[in-house]
């Protein structure tokens, strides 16, 4: 049977998004989660990347997602275990990141945590300790692994992943040198893809903000392979989560109601700001 597929943003709370997503100002007593939840069945949450998230926060999502039971949360694991590894994480660090993810899971919300390495994270013996030693100590949660360099790209690596039930993240990224390419790989029951972005320009340059790495609106043409390489994940994978990470002034939100349009064949629903903002590239794929 063909599995769920969830397609959303990375991210919600952008300053730039306001007007452009969301009303400006904001409608009296909705919040921007509860308002996006309208519209996406699924959100990456990317705060928890920079810093563990407390518990308050997190009651705080799941009451603003109360009303929409087939919502997920996707949750970027914190650098502390991706990024930052000149010294073994602690239990304490480990407590911290369960304090959100515990809750989550507990309230059925939890679609996966998303565990990102960056480029220079290549694949050798001591790198897979590390990441067999995060999937050891998060195995009771759903996993998916994100790694961007080429030398992953072997069989043993996707049979290992597949033995301890992690999933792969399929990506969509500018390409350069040993970069990892598009594929439809799936290893677990969670079948995940994310979206990158293709601006060239702004990506490799050392000085470029986030908003400019991240400035890239998709034409369908280059959305529709990867509708089709969703169709093939969600021939294995049981649920299958789509983000879109290009989330400078909405184009994320853009590209995700197009591959939501192109995925199930109907025009779907729209914030009204971004329609108004990205008419001629929804109009195909929106309700007026």
């Amino acid at each position: 049977m063909r599995g769920r597929i969830r397609v959303g943003t990375a991210g919600w709370a952008y300053a730039d998004w306001n007007g452009v997503v969301y009303p400006k100002p904001m409608l009296r007593g909705i919040d921007r989660l509860t308002y996006i939840a309208r519209y996406f069945d699924v959100v990456e949450i990317n705060s928890t990347f920079y810093a563990p998230a407390p518990l308050e926060r997190v009651e705080g999502w799941l009451a603003h997602t109360s009303n929409a039971p087939n919502f997920r949360f996707t949750v970027k694991l914190w650098q502390r275990f991706t990024h930052e590894r000149t010294s073994a994480w602690t239990p304490a660090d480990e407590h911290d990141v369960r304090i959100a993810l515990g809750p989550l899971h507990a309230a059925g919300k939890l679609g996966a945590v998303l565990i990102q390495f960056p480029w220079s994270f290549k694949r050798s013996d001591e790198n897979r300790e590390w990441l067999g030693d995060i999937v050891s100590a998060f195995a009771d949660f759903p996993l998916v692994v994100e790694i961007r360099h080429e030398s992953w790209n072997v069989l043993h690596f996707y049979e290992s992943l597949a033995e301890r039930g992690v999933g792969f993240v399929n990506i969509d990224q500018p390409l350069f040198k040993k970069s990892i390419k598009p594929s439809a790989v799936v290893t677990s029951p969670t079948g995940y893809i994310r979206v990158h972005g293709r601006n060239y320009k702004e990506w490799f340059r050392e000085s470029a903000n986030v908003r400019e790495r991240y400035d890239y609106l998709y034409s369908p043409d280059e959305l529709a392979p990867w509708a089709a390489r969703t169709e093939e994940i969600a021939e294995e994978a049981e649920d299958v989560y789509v983000v879109t990470n290009n989330h400078n002034l909405g184009k994320a939100a853009v590209n995700a109601l197009q591959l939501e349009s192109m995925l199930t064949h109907e025009k779907v629903d729209a914030p009204p700001e971004l329609m108004e903002t990205y008419r001629d590239a929804l109009a195909p794929y929106a309700k007026a």
